[in-house]
């Protein structure tokens, strides 16, 4: 028995050494010709990486474009079993000053990651908002919340007579010229959004006209109307 049991180690010792080896080439992924990790192409050269570098390219462009504002910076806190947990919510505004923009809410428990959300879901709400000129066609009013703003439209030269979150949207949109009145709430959040609610509520010179049964001219601002005039006399004379 205790030779027995002597040889049992050698014994597998020996089935250990006939085994072969398996050599790095062999392996998946390492280059064998009998394995398909052997056949992959270089990650760099899948088209579908080069499609989405393609698209992150694009993105970028577009992200240095629009202007980005933060209108309002707050810490919350959400209450658990384990008691509070913070975080902070931040609002912020894009847009192009051309006509398009958005608002989106962020939360996060950094500073940095909740601008980063509230930019994210900013640039997925852009909206075209119809400007005459520099401000916009016709007066408006909206309500969000406890917040009421008026929007009225305002001559060349005039600048924009707004403040706080209505300054930080109507400059985003582009809107150069108007006069604007914050009621109700002063909070900044429902401020803003009662402005955004306010553009997209703007229609178009001809859209008015089309609703009032006049023309697209009589519905220009009287700013240019009245330009308008003043030249067509000099024309005359």
């Amino acid at each position: 028995m205790a030779n027995e049991r002597q040889q049992r180690p050698g014994s597998g010792d020996a089935q250990t050494q006939q085994r072969p080896r398996r050599r790095g080439g062999d392996r998946a992924g390492s280059g064998g010709a009998d394995r398909p990790g052997g056949d992959r192409p270089e990650r760099d050269n899948r088209p579908g990486n080069r499609e989405r570098g393609g698209e992150r390219g694009g993105d970028r462009e577009e992200r240095e474009e629009l202007e980005e504002r933060v209108v309002d910076i707050k810490r919350v806190a959400k209450v658990i079993k384990g008691g509070r947990r913070f975080a902070f919510r931040t609002v912020v505004v894009v847009g192009d000053g051309k006509g398009r923009v958005g608002i989106g809410i962020g939360k996060a428990r950094a500073v940095p990651d909740s601008i980063r959300k509230g930019t994210d879901r900013a640039r997925r709400q852009l909206f075209h908002v119809p400007l005459s000129g520099s401000t916009i066609p016709h007066e408006v009013t909206a309500e969000y919340g406890g917040a009421k703003v008026l929007l009225r439209p305002a001559s060349p030269g005039t600048g924009v007579i707004a403040g706080g979150g209505v300054r930080a949207v109507l400059e985003a949109a582009g809107v150069r010229d108007i006069l604007s009145k914050s009621q109700g709430s002063n909070n900044l959040l429902n401020v803003a959004m009662a402005t955004l609610a306010a553009l997209q509520e703007i229609k178009s010179p001809q859209q008015l006209a089309a609703m009032r049964g006049k023309s697209a001219e009589q519905m220009r601002p009287f700013w240019e109307r009245r330009t308008a005039a003043q030249e067509g006399e000099k024309n005359e004379q």
